[in-house]
């Protein structure tokens, strides 16, 4: 349901009747932040329901993908290229090392510091996952002109290094 027929079927109740109904419809109509959250919610589900089948959800394969592009980083490095707060990060981390596909290390340098390397069990793993991703994206990709996938994926970096 639109949150502007929401608010038409609730105008009576008193928390709709201190709100302007033209600003309600505004924010239902041009909330990026909703948009943003429905379409990441509904295009996740996809993903997860093609790596469920590894045992991964996509927010562990996402993980995993982010271990290859830093050769053995910290959690903090990790949590930042995936724009996520540390503990959560470390909450995430634990299934994935418990399975044995990735490793959390001390720095050769600094024994203080934690790397996180992926196994060879992770690699085998990813590239399992890497092939039904494959899959999953031309499908998400070709419901999208050339054109307006361009603009989604500009669009969606300028907003996450915002």
């Amino acid at each position: 349901m639109r949150l502007d027929s929401y608010v038409d079927m609730h105008a009576d109740a008193p928390i709709m009747a201190s709100i302007d109904p033209a600003l309600l419809s505004l924010v239902s109509q041009t909330c990026v932040c909703r948009r943003v959250q429905r379409a990441s919610r509904t295009v996740g589900k996809r993903f997860d329901e093609a790596v469920r089948p590894l045992g991964l959800n996509n927010w562990q394969f996402t993980m995993l993908m982010a271990l290859t592009r830093t050769a053995a980083p910290t959690v903090n490095q990790l949590a930042a290229d995936l724009a996520m707060d540390r503990t959560t990060v470390t909450k995430n981390l634990r299934p994935l090392e418990r399975r044995g596909l990735l490793e959390i290390r001390a720095d050769e340098k600094d024994g203080r510091v934690r790397r996180i390397v992926l196994t060879e069990t992770g690699r085998t793993l990813l590239a399992d996952a890497i092939e039904r991703w494959k899959v999953v994206n031309q499908q998400v990709a070709a419901g999208l002109s050339p054109e307006t996938l361009a603009a989604l994926m500009t669009g969606l970096e300028a907003l996450a290094t915002e």
